[in-house]
């Protein structure tokens, strides 16, 4: 959470961060950002450490959490 809440300020995007359910972050972002802000949490969420097993990051994009 930590690194993609600094990639976001860092890239400047208007993307925000709104919360964190049990293993889910979900985020509040314009429908202009989603395909860069996409790539840019996949990226930090599984290369944030070296683990002996792959961490893999599931998106979903939806209009609420209703529609996830």
């Amino acid at each position: 959470m930590i690194k993609v809440d600094h990639e976001l300020h860092k890239t400047k995007l208007e993307t925000k961060m709104l919360l964190q359910i049990h293993d889910e972050l979900v985020f509040e972002v314009p429908e202009k950002e989603v395909d860069k802000t996409e790539k840019l949490v996949k990226n930090c969420m599984e290369s944030v450490m070296k683990l002996d097993v792959p961490l893999v990051v599931n998106i979903t994009i939806g209009k609420n959490l209703s529609k996830v």
